[in-house]
């Protein structure tokens, strides 16, 4: 049995979902102890950014992990200890809690968010940094098993975790050993890609019957020839979604599509572009679409919208940041957009095109010429159907029972079988 353990809210997080799905998809029994924060990702690096506002989050832990003891005591006492706890990412301070009422069983803690190198993305500087990365560090301590989205975040695990990115974690003998033994035997990481939600994989890879359209809209949907490529004229509908960070090259995407929209209508061939999300650099972006026709912003849709609403589209964009977090990731959406049936056009970065390469359109990060000459040569009507159908060849990769796949081998090594 695997417990899944922390404040994470699955909502709004959905990495957790994914790991718990593709578990139990493999086999493995897993019980959730979820007490959510109900802090937004956001909120939750807001914080951690600015100091002062750490009152209000460890008022709300502390209810949250009184719950999360009675919660556990309770559970072990009907069903006696776990296998492993798994803690779910943003699980920085939960891990330390984990650890405290698991002493002997595996911890695997899902470090997807390093709070120091998010910080230093956001333009955080100094004293602040230098205690979110021992933050990092004291999180990886308490964990047997961290696990991480690249190669390039296994590579950034705090020093004192070196011996755990040399790890290998391999299926060995099945020999009887003690958990000792076994703790002993399972320091250390393993590459677990992002993943997309099951709830984003729509019916043969478009949107849903009916799907919602927000403010209660129902748009057309963009016409298919038999060919699964718009019809003559009909607008390429083009989708962003995110905090507006510098990681996800708010600016740089704006840029393009000012380039881009006015250029496709003189073609004769529109483009359509849905803006989704406000955050740092919103007001930026705003400014360098200025009053270009064919941009619809919204500045929130519900989480259980949001796949229906992507799905309404041809093409999602990923990130063009050009900083070193940018470099290092490959974002939920671009999962979610392959998931979602959409063309996916993002960055040509190493984990980006590693993972993914030959489903993607890569364009050079930070070149908003390079994604407006991508964007125009999709409203070609044949050249938006290859790529559909080199993006739908990889939305078996992104299914939450592929992208576990590497944790339930971790775990096997373990001797943690279903």
């Amino acid at each position: 049995m695997i417990l899944t353990f922390g404040t994470y809210d699955a909502a709004r997080q959905p990495r957790v979902g994914i790991l718990v799905s593709g578990l139990r998809a493999r086999g493995h029994r897993v019980v959730e102890l979820n007490r959510p924060l109900g802090f937004s990702t956001a909120e939750r690096v807001r914080m951690l950014r600015q100091p002062w506002r750490l009152g209000q989050l460890l008022v709300r832990l502390v209810g949250c992990w009184a719950a999360l003891v009675r919660d556990d005591v309770a559970h072990r006492r009907a069903h006696g200890a776990p296998d492993a706890v798994l803690v779910g990412y943003l699980g920085h301070f939960d891990v330390v809690l984990a650890r405290l009422l698991h002493p002997r069983t595996t911890v695997v803690l899902d470090h997807l968010v390093f709070a120091g190198d998010t910080a230093v993305d956001r333009g955080a500087r100094g004293l602040r940094v230098r205690l979110l990365h021992a933050l990092d560090r004291l999180a990886c301590a308490c964990a047997d098993v961290v696990v991480v989205d690249t190669d390039e975040h296994r590579a950034l695990l705090p020093a004192s975790s070196a011996s755990r990115r040399r790890a290998s974690l391999r299926v060995t003998d099945a020999r009887p050993e003690g958990d000792a033994q076994r703790r002993s035997r399972g320091r250390g990481s393993v590459v677990v890609p992002v993943g997309a939600p099951d709830g984003w994989f729509a019916p043969d890879g478009g949107a849903p019957d009916g799907a919602p359209w927000p403010d209660g809209g129902s748009p057309d949907r963009v016409g298919r020839s038999d060919g699964g490529a718009p019809a003559a004229r009909d607008p390429l509908r083009v989708v962003f979604f995110g905090l507006f960070t510098p990681l996800q090259g708010a600016g740089t995407i704006a840029e393009a599509l000012a380039d881009a929209l006015p250029r496709a209508v003189t073609a004769g061939r529109p483009i359509q572009a849905t803006m989704i999300g406000t955050g740092q650099d919103h007001a930026a972006a705003r400014d360098a679409l200025g009053a270009t026709d064919g941009v619809t912003w919204l500045d929130w849709v519900e989480p259980d919208e949001l796949p229906a609403l992507v799905a309404h589209h041809d093409v999602c964009l990923g990130i063009l940041g050009t900083g070193p977090k940018a470099l290092r990731v490959v974002p939920n959406k671009v999962f979610q957009g392959l998931a979602a049936g959409c063309v996916v056009v993002t960055s040509d970065t190493a984990p980006q095109r590693r993972l993914l390469g030959d489903h993607l359109e890569l364009v050079p990060p930070g070149d908003a010429a390079a994604l407006a000459d991508r964007l125009l040569a999709l409203t070609d009507p044949s050249v938006l159907a290859a790529a559909r159908d080199r993006a739908r060849a990889g939305r078996a990769a992104v299914r939450p029972a592929a992208v576990v796949e590497p944790l339930h081998h971790a775990l096997a090594a373990l001797g943690i079988h279903p």
